[in-house]
């Protein structure tokens, strides 16, 4: 590495930016978020961080070699429905795939729930006249007059984007590309995208979803991806422009713009970067992510150094089935808003005041209560040094915000401010059940990785909640999703359905679909990347009558070795019993879909170091409210800690980014590697 990398995190509230120099030295920087154009909040945090590195903007982005980006435009779109106005061509006679799902309610006992609504109108859902049978054999051609009248009609409905998903076009894309062109040549500049190109599977619905939420947040994804490299060329910046995206993985600006669904988690999948990259050089190998930023809260599992892939995610109630870290997602930040539920409780989120206007101690226009307000009003911030004290926090603002809600209680400030953190602890409690419990694993065999902006004052209090006995809290905590981003390689997906019992029958028949999704997936790799390029196998697999696939690595079946179909086949058994305590030997096994990822080794980066910082005088302390008790307790400097301290709780240890909070009974010590490691008292 000769120059700089730089990774962009942007949040609900604030852009993080991590800079690491050749040597290795890492440096974060904040800006607050600018939600009407996120590309304004991208260059104020590099501008940000070269002002802290002592250079200017133009001069650190010419000694950049990459930049990493999470993005949040495509979740908001979906969470607040302002994606493009999309048309749907589809095959005549099934145009309601969409709105009819799968049959199934998402609530399905629930009988007062009122339909989802589809993300395209039947009125923009266009049939064309053609049909392939499921064998890919053509039943009836496409027909040209049919699909003239479904363009003028996607043209006349002042269509942004088109999706097109025909019948059966996983099994032959013809129809499919052909209408593409029409489309293109009829309505220039149209965001157009195929179901063949970005799910070419089966299973009709998830296939149709998917490729409409492609087109619905397309046009807004490329669109601000084009205006960011445009800021960043005229900035001074030469060097590759990669967004990371839902499976964790990075791509170029083209792909992205391309595949913009995959970016549905692309801010969330850093922060599960960070933790398999932390895992690969020895902190854990089972970490719990425990990821609070400003309007939510992003929890995953890693299990022996792995985080787990899933399909058939929902974001704003739309499926998607590509694959995708498994990320459990919550409304519970710094910026949650406490207020009274429908039945004169207290309640804390969904809700968020966000960037705009914030939490009330911001002084941004913010007058309701938010966890934030409550950290501010129980001592546990620094009002003074937020931010590193580049921005001070209003305390009579947070405590007018608390007493107007209080007041609704019967409680004071402070006791609001106590029940609202006891309840985001439990909400936040409750996330991680649903992503270890709910799935069959145990976390309290796990380490709880805290990382975000907030998630030190918790960490410790939800540990508690789950009986997690071990919590690390990286120093740099506040930006460790965008560190994350700059620690995980190029990444393209690519699948096939299959959906054949005779491809286990021969090693020919088997390898033939892996072949040809390799030859693709190094063709297109080949445009990104010239160096070392690995390829990992996997595949959906079932017994003959049973309805649903499960997902088989096949990277350890030795892919070169004769013998081929009889240990894939072995290995599909040994996965249906470590997933349901069973197999059946003898039964027929079926390949459903074949699943390649190329994968382009980037540089690794030299070892950071932390950044020094101001150490507070000798028995600096913080009179602080816990367990509604007004205690004075040690205050540490994260950054000047030495390796080998062992503090005490209750503390704080904080820096100009993180504020750890330690509970009665914790036991925390600063490792080599500049990871604060706690026990916590069962």
């Amino acid at each position: 590495m000769s120059g700089y990398v730089i990774g962009v995190d942007v949040g609900g509230t604030f852009t993080d930016v991590v800079g690491i120099a050749p040597g290795g030295a890492t440096t974060l920087a904040k800006a607050a978020s600018t939600p009407g154009d996120q590309s304004e909040g991208v260059l104020a945090g590099i501008s940000c961080l070269a002002e802290t590195l002592g250079l200017a903007t133009a001069d650190l982005l010419r000694q950049t070699d990459r930049i990493v980006h999470g993005t949040t435009v495509a979740t908001n779109a979906l969470l607040e429905k302002k994606g493009a106005r999309v048309a749907m061509l589809t095959t005549e006679g099934h145009r309601d795939v969409l709105e009819m799902r799968e049959g199934l309610k998402p609530e399905r006992y629930n009988l007062r729930m009122p339909p989802p609504e589809p993300l395209i109108p039947r009125e923009r859902r266009l049939p064309v006249r053609e049909r392939l049978r499921d064998d890919g054999r053509v039943q009836t051609a496409l027909d040209p007059a049919s699909l003239a009248a479904a363009v003028e009609a996607a043209k006349a409905a002042g269509a942004e984007a088109v999706a097109i998903c025909f019948l059966h076009a996983w099994r032959d894309p013809a129809h499919e590309d052909a209408a593409a062109e029409a489309v293109r040549q009829a309505i220039a500049g149209i965001f157009v995208t195929t179901s063949a190109e970005v799910l070419p599977q089966i299973k009709e619905f998830e296939r149709f979803s998917t490729t409409a939420v492609n087109a619905y947040v397309g046009p807004l994804v490329s669109r601000y991806l084009g205006r960011l490299g445009g800021r960043l060329a005229e900035a001074g910046f030469t060097g590759p422009l990669f967004v990371i995206l839902s499976h964790g993985g990075v791509a170029p600006v083209e792909e992205a713009s391309r595949l913009a669904v995959g970016t549905a988690l692309s801010g969330p999948a850093g922060g599960v970067a960070a933790a398999v990259a932390l895992a690969r050089a020895g902190v854990a190998q089972d970490l719990v992510t425990f990821d609070m930023g400003g309007t939510s809260t992003d929890i995953a599992l890693v299990e022996g150094g792995a985080a787990a892939l899933g399909r058939g995610r929902s974001v704003g109630g739309e499926r998607i089935a590509l694959e995708s870290l498994d990320i459990v997602t919550l409304g519970a930040g710094g910026g949650s808003i406490g207020h009274l539920g429908a039945s004169g409780t207290l309640q804390v989120g969904p809700r968020s005041a966000g960037a705009v206007p914030g939490p009330a101690a911001y002084g941004t226009g913010g007058t309701e209560p938010t966890v934030t307000d409550a950290n501010l009003a129980l001592g546990y911030l620094d009002p003074a040094r937020f931010l590193g004290g580049r921005r001070s926090l209003d305390l009579g603002a947070a405590h007018t915000a608390l007493a107007g809600l209080g007041n609704k209680l019967g409680l004071t400030p402070e006791a609001t401010a106590a029940g609202m953190l006891r309840i985001a602890n439990a909400r936040m409690a409750d996330g991680i059940r649903v992503a270890t419990v709910r799935r069959g694993v145990d976390p309290r065999g796990f380490a709880l990785l805290s990382f975000g902006g907030a998630a030190g004052l918790h960490a410790t209090g939800v540990a508690r909640e789950i009986g997690i006995s071990r919590v690390l809290v990286p120093f740099f905590a506040a930006g460790l999703s965008a560190w994350g981003m700059l620690h995980t390689d190029l990444r393209y997906e690519v699948s096939r359905s299959v959906l054949d019992a005779g491809a286990m029958k021969t090693e020919a028949a088997l390898r033939a679909p892996f072949d040809a999704l390799e030859a693709a997936a190094r063709a297109r790799m080949a445009h990104w990347w010239e160096g070392e390029v690995v390829i990992q196998r996997r595949a959906d697999m079932r017994y003959g009558e049973q309805v649903f696939e499960i997902d088989v690595p096949l990277d350890e079946v030795g892919w070169d070795q004769p013998g081929l179909a009889t240990r894939v086949t072995e290995a599909f058994e040994a996965r249906h019993r470590a997933l349901f305590t069973y197999d059946l030997p003898g039964e027929e096994a079926v390949l459903v879909n074949a699943r390649l990822a190329a994968i382009g080794r980037l540089p690794e980066l030299s070892s950071g170091s932390r950044r020094e910082a101001g150490s507070p005088e000798p028995g600096t302390t913080r009179s602080i409210i816990l367990d509604g008790a007004t205690r004075s307790v040690p205050l540490h400097d994260f950054a000047t800690l030495p390796a080998g301290q062992v503090i005490q709780g209750p503390a704080i240890v904080e820096s100009d980014t993180t504020t750890v909070l330690l509970l009665e009974g914790d036991t925390a010590t600063m490792r080599n590697d500049g990871i604060l490691d706690i026990e916590i008292k069962e």
